[in-house]
């Protein structure tokens, strides 16, 4: 007798290998939400910050620390948070680094010096670091690399949001004087919350459940090393010479902590950033390509600032305003590049114009000082964030799209981490070739200017801790002077971008993927699997085949 067939049951979204549409935009509402806390506390910092430093008395250095401090730490962090997600539960993971973030946010808002505000902004960037990681991995996982176009105008619609709204908002923040720039670190904290509820209430994906062991001791050794050298960076020129002893000692330490960093991954049972992944092509070149990707991010933000309202004199809430053409560039390119790809399934074509687009933003902003129309800036502005749009985003999926499942956490984090990398010695690097140039303008002006003679021999002492209490006519010099000053950043950042334009002209373009990764991830531990069974099955065949050859001569040698 025949029954009538029943209809399975459907599991678990935590075990299925592919989620609804409507699962996916539950759980990307949770993680879309992280995503915004994470570029609004960089971009509503970025603003606040020339009053920040120059409340706190700090220094051209000290300005640039805040931003390198959280840069580092989520730089530093985000291959151990990528590599615990190849091994825990991704969702509890996004949480953690939620509170990390909450914690250090509200700490930061309490600084009473620069010193201190650079310490909480450490701890800050270790729950940057997890939310830059681990967002674009559960990403990765729900959804394959041909339909994330699909969601991509997602993904840059909140970016530029919060991209617009970090600067409004921290220009309203400093502007309104019973609030002040403390809120610039508060305002996070109720977005995050509400994102770690929704995460909760909405993401559900396998949680990988395997003995593990963490290479702590590779992850010391890669922070030390990075933060040596951006030390180094930071400090060289300025309270040491170029060629000294401290040089020495910085650049031999960068060494030997990066060496023992490779060697430890080398015999580390679970490293935290797999060297085999460099054997691919693809990956390698993204790795590099994105390395100048972070400097146009960060380098342009943070620099853009100063120069709007140190030099132009314009107040947070214009200078948020003005950065308004970047933002739309930004938006508009990645929103129409990720559906084309969706489309047509190519995306080699678009990565390659957003790296000549940021090539080319860079140079037409080394062109400014502090007189440049204000039109012909944002224009400049749109065409940097064109190429941001179509760049970073699509590095991500390039290597997401190449590795193994296994693998996807650790080599999606290690572009995050060369990102963050650039982005971190860019802020350094740049800074301090600001620096520098401002001081050289400084003293140029000050051995000029009528008056100033008292100034002049201390003209490299002049600067933004200087700016509330100098005279008109030395406040109006350092306005000038960091106006000036400001083209040769972006020169320097233009240089740099070639290295990406190049990089991605030598990446072999790859069909889309139409698995998610978490398909792939049971597809390859079926292969597995069989491929085990097989050899099992080939040694029992072969000792049967030894078995029928021993009993044969044992037969014959009877006879």
């Amino acid at each position: 007798m025949r029954t009538a067939p029943t209809d399975t049951p459907q599991a678990p979204v935590e075990r299925q290998g592919r989620m609804t549409h409507r699962q996916v935009l539950e759980a990307m509402s949770g993680l879309l939400l992280a995503m915004f806390v994470a570029f609004l506390s960089a971009t509503v910092v970025s603003n606040a910050l020339p009053t920040i430093i120059t409340d706190l008395r700090g220094t051209q250095n000290q300005y640039t620390w805040v931003i390198t401090a959280t840069l580092l730490s989520s730089t530093a962090s985000t291959p151990v948070w990528g590599k615990l997600a190849d091994l825990f539960s991704k969702k509890l993971l996004i949480q953690l680094s939620i509170v990390v973030f909450i914690v250090g946010s509200m700490l930061a808002g309490l600084a009473q010096s620069v010193e201190t505000l650079i310490a909480w902004r450490v701890l800050q960037g270790l729950g940057l670091g997890g939310l830059q990681a681990l967002v674009q991995i559960a990403i990765a996982a729900m959804i394959s690399p041909r339909e994330r176009g699909r969601y991509a105008g997602l993904m840059g619609a909140v970016m530029a949001v919060a991209t617009v709204g970090g600067p409004l908002l921290g220009g309203l923040l400093v502007d309104t004087s019973w609030l002040g720039w403390r809120w610039c670190f508060y305002v996070g904290v109720p977005f995050a919350a509400v994102a770690l509820v929704l995460l909760q209430r909405t993401l559900h994906l396998p949680v990988t459940r395997r003995k593990v062991t963490i290479d702590y001791l590779g992850a010391a050794f890669l922070a030390a090393g990075v933060s040596a050298l951006l030390i180094w960076v930071t400090l060289a020129g300025s309270s040491f010479a170029w060629a000294s002893a401290e040089t020495v000692l910085f650049l031999g330490g960068t060494v030997l902590a990066l060496g023992a960093f490779v060697a430890t991954e080398l015999r580390a049972s679970e490293p935290i950033v797999p060297l085999r992944l460099f054997r691919d092509r693809t990956t390698t070149l993204a790795i590099v390509a994105s390395i100048p990707v972070g400097v146009a991010m960060f380098g342009s933000t943070v620099f853009l600032g100063q120069y709007l309202q140190m030099s132009r004199g314009y107040s947070p809430t214009a200078a948020g305003l003005l950065t308004l053409p970047m933002v739309g560039g930004l938006l508009i390119s990645s929103t129409v590049s990720g559906l084309l790809i969706t489309r047509f399934g190519r995306w080699k074509a678009y990565l390659s114009a957003g790296a000549v687009l940021i090539m080319a933003g860079f140079g037409l902003l080394a062109t400014i000082d502090h007189r440049t129309d204000m039109v012909l800036l944002s224009v400049f502005l749109f065409v940097l964030g064109a190429g941001i749009g179509m760049s970073m985003q699509n590095l991500v999926l390039a290597v997401q799209n190449t590795v193994a499942a296994g693998d996807l956490g650790a080599a999606s984090s290690a572009v995050a981490f060369f990102r963050g990398l650039g982005g971190t010695v860019g802020v350094s690097v740049l800074g301090a070739v600001l620096g520098n140039h401002v001081g050289d303008l400084i003293q140029d002006g000050l051995g000029r200017a009528p008056g100033a003679s008292e100034a002049a021999a201390g003209g490299r002492q002049v600067g933004l801790a200087d700016l509330p209490d100098a005279p008109a006519p030395i406040q109006e010099l350092i306005r000038i002077s960091y106006g000036d000053a400001t083209d040769r950043v972006f020169l320097v950042a233009a240089a740099v971008s070639v290295v990406t334009v190049v990089a991605v002209l030598f990446i072999r373009e790859v069909a889309l993927r139409t698995e998610t990764g978490d398909e792939r991830r049971q597809a390859e531990r079926a292969e597995a699997v069989r491929i085990d069974a097989d050899r099992i099955e080939g040694r029992g065949a072969e000792g049967e085949r030894s078995g029928e050859v021993a009993h044969a001569g044992s037969a014959h040698a009877a006879r």
